[in-house]
């Protein structure tokens, strides 16, 4: 089952790709890739690189606040493992299921540490959707209204979500109902994910999409889309929001897509902006391999015992 749903988020993405290539000029996007600044690639490389540290660094949070324990080496390994499986090694085995599994060696409930990591998701996905919300406020006349308001709508809506996941376990009713006990955990873990370090969580929390944005507007730098940065905060979390959702491998194919999309509706160069996504994507892949590491090193540790 799992290899049929691999196969199906590879079609996806290989589709989705194929399109976009059909309708831009392959070799201005191969010059358009020779020509970019190595400065500006350098810097989003680094600016990546802080994004899924500081992304190990809000799960080791949000699980010692569970009462996981364990160190931030231990949750650093584990995260970029998780990211380079997601990354640099799209299989069947999800990153997500291999952080479930690393926490779980250690003596937990496979059940319970998933919860933790779909607390992380949730959280992480929060903060997107709040840069989204704030950037589209704050530049209304960047998209036409068709466009402008859905994402608007959807950003808030998102949001109200997520405060009503967090509220929702303390209603009375829902212990009522055992067909909602999932809900109930996940508001009860929710709270308690939160409930210490609030002002770190948070601006470890934002600082993740925060720091993300920066190296999509230094990739965008080096290619020569000279769009001011508050642009690339209101177009590039749709995108990103979008690949969380499991119809892709790693997001590839979507992203791009959406990405070319929406900055076409400001006159940009589709072949520029499809250029832009597949470096980022590289990017991904590039600051996801102290992952491999750890799991070559996790691999010799275990040959050794045995």
């Amino acid at each position: 089952m799992q290899t049929v749903k691999f196969l199906a988020r590879l079609a996806v993405s290989v589709a989705i790709l194929a399109v976009i290539l059909r309708s831009i000029d392959l070799q201005q996007a191969a010059q358009a890739a020779l020509r970019a600044a190595p400065e500006w690639l350098l810097l989003a490389l680094l600016v990546q690189f802080g994004s899924t540290a500081v992304a190990a660094y809000r799960w080791q949070l949000i699980m010692r606040n569970l009462d996981f324990g364990q160190t931030f080496s231990f949750y650093w390994n584990s995260y970029f493992k998780a990211t380079f499986f997601n990354q640099g090694l799209p299989t069947s085995i999800g990153g997500d299921a291999l952080r479930v599994l690393d926490v779980a060696r250690r003596g937990y409930r496979k059940r319970d540490v998933l919860v933790g990591v779909a607390i992380d998701r949730i959280t992480g996905l929060g903060a997107l959707l709040l840069l989204a919300l704030l950037a589209h406020l704050i530049n209304p006349n960047l998209l036409p209204d068709q466009v402008y308001r859905p994402i608007l709508f959807l950003s808030a809506a998102g949001l109200l979500g997520f405060a009503g996941l967090y509220c929702i376990g303390r209603w009375p009713w829902l212990g009522r109902q055992p067909r909602l006990a999932i809900v109930r955990t996940l508001s009860d873990r929710l709270r308690k994910a939160v409930a210490r370090q609030r002002l770190l969580l948070l601006a470890a929390s934002l600082l993740v999409p925060f720091l993300a944005m920066l190296a999509f507007y230094a990739a965008g730098q080096a290619l020569g889309l000279h769009y001011g940065l508050m642009t690339y905060f209101a177009i590039v979390p749709p995108a990103l929001v979008l690949t969380v959702v499991p119809i892709s491998i790693a997001g590839w194919g979507v992203r791009e897509g959406v990405l070319v999309g929406l900055f076409s509706l400001i006159g940009a160069d589709r072949t520029v902006v499809l250029t832009m996504s597949l470096v980022y994507g590289i990017l991904l892949i590039l600051t996801s391999l102290p992952g491999l590491v750890a799991f070559l090193e996790g691999r010799r540790r275990s040959s050794r015992s045995h």
